[in-house]
């Protein structure tokens, strides 16, 4: 549902350890948006997560899914331009199905779960732009072990690996939205200026050309 009067919207899409939480930060202080960051260290059902993950993979969705339609009340209420760490579509296609493909969300649990998405969804205001971090296996385990997060240290390299397939194939499909794809490994926009005005280029080239993909095959 498009209003012409909401928000300038940008979200930021990406595997656990992509960067998007630095992306959004410096995004947000360098175009004077207004950031809203995912759920994480106040989160009360992730390091149970993974700790347990056929246990809580449906508490931990369904509680992401009520933080992002709480999110993009604010943000429509607030009217100013926002950047979101992660969207309301990503849940779904990845997290929740990567649960539910490999076995750790029933089939039971993952059909309430996608009922109560579909019935919120016709609500749901797509961005104008999705910038997806496209990164490694390596390159995410490296940066989770530098952020130091104590329950996401025991993450397994498959479960990011499965969740990259997913987020590949919904980069792919998704079409709400113009996309602008960057490759993660390469790119430091956190210490590197250079990286980072690299980043507000190709951004200020998906304004002139929306229909512009960054890299081959997308």
């Amino acid at each position: 549902m498009y209003l012409s009067n909401k928000p300038l919207i940008v979200a930021v899409a990406g595997n656990i350890g992509s960067g998007k939480s630095s992306l959004s930060r410096w995004l947000s202080e360098k175009l004077g948006f207004e950031p809203w960051f995912e759920s994480v260290d106040d989160n009360p059902y992730l390091a149970d997560f993974y700790d347990d993950m056929p246990k809580w993979a449906f508490h931990l969705q369904t509680y992401f899914l009520s933080t992002r339609i709480d999110t993009y009340r604010r943000v429509m209420t607030s009217g100013r331009p926002s950047i979101l760490d992660r969207s309301i579509f990503e849940d779904a296609a990845i997290f929740a199905r990567n649960s539910y493909l490999t076995g750790i969300m029933n089939e039971r649990d993952y059909q309430t779960y996608l009922r109560i998405y579909e019935s919120i969804l016709p609500s749901m205001t797509p961005p104008d732009l999705i910038i997806y971090l496209q990164a490694s296996v390596p390159t995410l385990t490296r940066r989770i072990r530098l952020r130091g997060r104590e329950y996401e240290q025991a993450i397994p390299r498959e479960y990011l690996a499965q969740l990259n397939d997913l987020y590949e194939d919904f980069i792919r499909g998704f079409d709400l939205s113009p996309k602008l794809v960057l490759p993660a490994d390469d790119l430091d926009f956190v210490n590197s200026y250079h990286d980072f005005g690299y980043i507000l280029d190709m951004i200020d080239t998906m304004r002139r050309d929306p229909n512009q993909l960054v890299l081959p095959g997308f």
